[in-house]
């Protein structure tokens, strides 16, 4: 039987998961321009083969850069976005990997790409299925969460993320007020792929928001 990770489209996850609200050295660009097109142009029928591609590519540009948290952050986003795409026990695997890549970013850099290891932490933990059968965790999302609004309050994915677990918890007015401060973020220079697709998911997001708190 197939286990759905995710509720709702992620980075990042569609990003898992999350991305860098300034700019990303070049080769970890090409990895981030690489996930956006699978994520939000290739039929979702294609996404897995694609992802899996990506894996391969980003786990070498984490190798052949060690020590640097950029590249880890990215094979984290594109791990989460394979396992997505996958699904199914084979998935947990690849999540647990990606939580573990963040959380080795995190030593190296914290506060690297303004914020997004708390942003894909807290959507990871947010979406995958709890103890036993994941490490999901509805207070550890949160702290993540608020995290990365801490260090990047007016980033589009930060206030995405938020926005997402306020709802899947029922706060329906404050995800939607994140929802469109989301939708109100500044542009991210050589990021307009992205960009185009996370709208996409913010106005997918307030559409259930308005569906399920019609009064909202």
């Amino acid at each position: 039987m197939k286990i759905r990770l995710f509720a709702i489209s992620m980075l990042f996850c569609s990003g898992l998961i999350a991305a860098s609200e300034s700019g990303i050295p070049d080769d970890v660009a090409v990895i981030a321009h690489r996930w956006a097109h699978i994520s939000y142009q290739t039929p979702e029928n294609e996404r897995e083969a694609a992802f899996q591609t990506l894996a391969a590519q980003a786990d070498q540009l984490s190798k052949s850069h060690p020590g640097r948290a950029e590249p880890l952050v990215w094979q984290a986003i594109v791990l989460a976005s394979y396992a997505k795409a996958e699904g199914g026990l084979g998935a947990l695997g690849k999540v647990k990997e990606a939580r573990d890549l963040l959380l080795a970013a995190q030593r190296i850099d914290p506060n690297t790409l303004n914020g997004s290891i708390y942003t894909s932490l807290g959507s990871l933990y947010a979406k995958v299925p709890g103890w036993p059968i994941g490490f999901g965790d509805k207070k550890k999302a949160r702290q993540y969460l608020e995290k990365a609004l801490q260090i990047n309050p007016n980033g589009m994915d930060a206030q995405y993320f938020y926005a997402d677990f306020e709802a899947s918890q029922g706060n329906y007015a404050q995800a939607l007020e994140h929802a469109m401060r989301a939708l109100a973020a500044p542009p991210r220079p050589g990021r307009e792929d992205a960009d185009a697709g996370r709208r996409k998911d913010i106005d997918a997001l307030i559409e259930e928001i308005h569906a399920k708190h019609p009064g909202g």
